[in-house]
């Protein structure tokens, strides 16, 4: 399943298989002594900040060295890395990192993007605005590769696409001859010219029943070949990215993250070194654009990062992009919210707490004898999603784990090891003592584990919505209409007489008060909120504004009913939602 998760990603990526990823692509934080590289400022986030740069540029180094071997381990061989740095250690990596784990000859490129116009005057250097993406691969000749092209520029499309046919083709006439004059299997006579030509006589024929052969100089020239320019994959894209713009001020892609990158860039390297399927990755997810281009493009994906705020912002990127053909994917968090995991689809909870806890989830909901799972060594696991497990659970499981298989029933029992696993937010009083009297009876250990025990649960946030109402905001808008339409004459009335209709709008504050014990990091808006826009059977927050540190907001509203949604989400990543219905009709009241 693709899935973020919130952790260090030395520590996350040393429990993950070797092998098992197609594409990496890392965004590290650039070294630099200056606080900007404190992005989000959450304490994941300032913690590993300083763990960067404590000790220098070899402090650095050595931090994304341990890093980057471990992605060299989990590439498969036909992977590739992309490593996005700038000038700050740009040579430092490719020395001492790339070169020494991947070794010189994977080098594939070193790409220049140049990300933005020169800024300002440059008094004492030359103005830099270029970034460097290394790209290397796992083995020398065994990797993915899909050449990349780009448009071409308006005025070679003028010059050498000059000519327009019957149907409004754009095409130009190019050479068919060959330039290895030694080819006798090539030499033949061809509308009255001999010349040793670039394809055989048998195509030269085809291509002339086609209509894409012209002779010049009404018939007396050299044949040439009509090539149409929409049928060119454009100009092959080279290691200087020019073409591709950083995030502008007005961009819709904008998230308010200042190191974002343009989905275009990535976009690029993922459909040059990936295969639809394919498994992407990116251990630094900063502000998702990496899984969220991986998701329109349908690769799997995985994103790490330390940042509560990168994670939760990459997820609601991600929900904002949901459509029917979208993957599921998971959040994985230090903490997990109980009524989260409580109420969620028992299904999808039981194979989640089973993986959670070490074992192997049951694929088949039916005829499974209520066993969800089993241990590594095949002990079964039930789970139950709900609290207070009562003593007729334990009966009917001990019965059902000696049908399951009761050579390993007895091997335990008599080994004294655990027969089955029941999984449960809590159990009652009486199932405790049957267990133990189980055990001490019989010989049986039946274990009983909480959901707790397995993954740290805490209390999500409290929130509160307050509205004020600010009055009516009137926008005159222009009434285009003649008066044919408004059911006169049909004459025309001059601009400058015609009259403005008022589109009357209501101007509402909204202000967003948590609280968490973890404490508040940022509250998101989803001013169009509706309950049937739905991802596994749950209303799906749409943010219209993702980051907002202080939790107020204004917004103007036609007259009707609105949903308004705030989320406020904590340094845990546990998020409340809060809905208000607000209906504007000459007076603005809460529903």
């Amino acid at each position: 399943m693709n899935q973020l998760i919130l952790g260090d990603n030395l520590e996350i990526m040393r429990k993950m298989d070797a092998e098992t990823i197609d594409l990496i692509y890392l965004d590290p934080p650039f070294f630099s002594n200056r606080n900007y590289e404190v992005i989000w400022g959450d304490k994941g986030e300032v913690r590993s900040f300083e763990d960067r740069w404590s000790g220098g540029i070899d402090h650095y180094i050595a931090w994304l060295k341990e890093r980057v071997a471990e992605m060299h381990r989990l590439l498969k061989p036909t992977g590739s890395i992309y490593l996005h740095c700038d000038w700050h250690a740009n040579s430092y990596i490719r020395v001492y990192i790339l070169d020494k784990i991947f070794g010189e000859d994977k080098f594939r490129n070193e790409i220049f993007w140049r990300r933005t116009n020169p800024k300002g005057l440059a008094f004492t250097k030359f103005a830099r605005n270029i970034d460097t993406i290394y790209l290397f691969s796992k083995e020398s000749n065994n990797f993915k590769w899909h050449p990349q092209y780009k448009k071409y520029e308006e005025d070679k499309v003028n010059n050498q696409y000059s000519l327009i046919d019957e149907n409004g083709r754009r095409y130009q006439l190019t050479s068919l001859l060959n330039p290895n004059k030694n080819r006798p299997n090539l030499t033949y006579e061809f509308k009255g010219v001999i010349k040793v030509w670039r394809w055989t006589e048998e195509r030269m024929k085809e291509a002339d029943l086609n209509g894409m052969i012209v002779v010049p100089r009404n018939g007396k020239g050299i044949p040439r070949f009509k090539r149409y320019l929409d049928e060119q994959e454009g100009i092959p894209v080279d290691n200087l990215w020019e073409d591709i713009p950083n995030i502008q001020g007005g961009s819709q892609e904008k998230i308010g993250y200042p190191t974002q990158k343009p989905e275009k860039l990535l976009n690029r390297i993922i459909l040059a070194s990936s295969n639809e399927g394919d498994l992407v990755f990116d251990p630094f997810v900063g502000g998702g654009t990496t899984v969220v281009v991986a998701e329109k493009l349908k690769r799997k994906w995985l994103g790490i990062d330390q940042s509560v705020q990168a994670v939760k912002v990459s997820e609601m990127r991600l929900n904002n992009a949901q459509n029917l053909f979208s993957a599921p994917f998971s959040v994985t968090l230090h903490k997990y919210d109980y009524d989260t995991l409580r109420y969620k689809d028992a299904f999808e909870f039981e194979k989640w707490i089973v993986e959670q806890f070490g074992g192997i989830a049951n694929v088949h909901q039916r005829g499974d004898m209520g066993m969800d799972g089993k241990t590594r060594e095949g002990v079964p696991i039930q789970v139950k999603r709900s609290d207070n497990i009562g003593r007729n659970v334990i009966d009917n499981f001990g019965s059902a784990c000696k049908r399951f298989d009761n050579n390993l029933f007895e091997k335990n029992k008599v080994g004294g090891n655990p027969v089955g696993y029941i999984i449960a937010f809590s159990f009652a009083k009486g199932t405790i003592q049957e267990a133990a009297r189980l055990r001490n009876e019989e010989n049986i250990i039946i274990k009983l584990v909480s959901v707790e025990e397995i993954v740290p649960i805490a209390k999500k946030p409290k929130l509160l919505v307050k509205i004020n109402d600010l009055g009516v905001v009137s926008k005159p808008v222009e009434n285009p209409l003649t008066p044919l339409e408004q059911g006169g004459t049909g004459e025309v009335i001059p601009l400058s007489q015609r009259g403005t209709k008022g589109v009357s709008l209501r101007e509402i504050e909204f202000i967003a008060v948590g609280e968490s014990e973890a404490g508040i990091e940022f509250y998101s808006w989803d001013f169009e909120y509706s309950e049937e826009a739905t991802r596994e059977h749950a209303p799906l927050f749409r943010a219209s504004i993702m980051l907002d540190k202080e939790g107020k907001q204004t917004h103007k509203f036609k007259p009707g009913t609105h949903n308004i949604a705030v989320k406020a989400v904590d340094n845990e990543g546990l998020e409340a939602i809060e809905v208000v219905k607000v209906k504007v009709n000459g007076e603005v009241e809460t529903v």
